[in-house]
C-alpha cells in the first residue's frame, strides 16, 4: 500500500496549510489513518487520525486549531490546519494500517513526509 502526501510548505504564524494523504494499492479496508509529526530533536507524536472510519483523535496541543477529515471512497484524509504556530513546524508524516485485498493481511504503511514550517 502506497501512501502519497500533498501539502506542506511555509507559512506565517497564524496561518492555514492543508494536507492530503491518499492510500492506494489492494486496500480491502482501512482501519486507521492519520499524521504524525516529528520535529528536530524531538521524538514523532501524532497529531491526528480517524479510526474505523469516524472515530477521530487529536494532539492535546492541536484540539480546536487542527481537523482530520476522510474521503473514504477515495481512501484520502486531509488535516486542515489553522492559526499556525511556530512549535507546529515540523516534518508530518502519513500513517495508514489496515488489511490488503490479499489474504487480509495486515499493512501498516508511511509516506515519505512532508516540511511544514511556520515563522514567527
Amino acid at each position: 500500500v502506497q501512501l502519497v502526501e500533498a501539502g506542506g510548505g511555509l507559512v506565517q504564524a497564524g496561518g492555514s496549510l492543508r494536507l492530503s494523504c491518499a492510500a492506494s494499492g489492494s486496500i480491502h479496508r482501512i482501519d486507521t489513518i492519520g499524521w504524525y509529526r516529528q520535529a528536530p530533536g524531538k521524538q514523532r507524536e501524532l497529531v491526528a487520525a480517524i479510526a474505523s472510519g469516524c472515530i477521530t483523535t487529536y494532539l492535546d496541543s492541536v484540539t480546536g486549531r487542527f481537523t482530520i477529515a476522510g474521503e473514504n471512497a477515495k481512501n484520502t484524509v486531509h488535516l486542515q490546519m489553522n492559526r499556525l504556530k511556530p512549535e507546529d513546524t515540523a516534518v508530518y508524516s502519513c500513517n495508514a494500517q489496515g488489511r490488503v485485498i490479499m489474504n487480509l493481511r495486515p499493512f501498516d504503511s508511511w509516506g515519505e513526509g512532508t516540511q511544514v514550517t511556520v515563522s514567527s
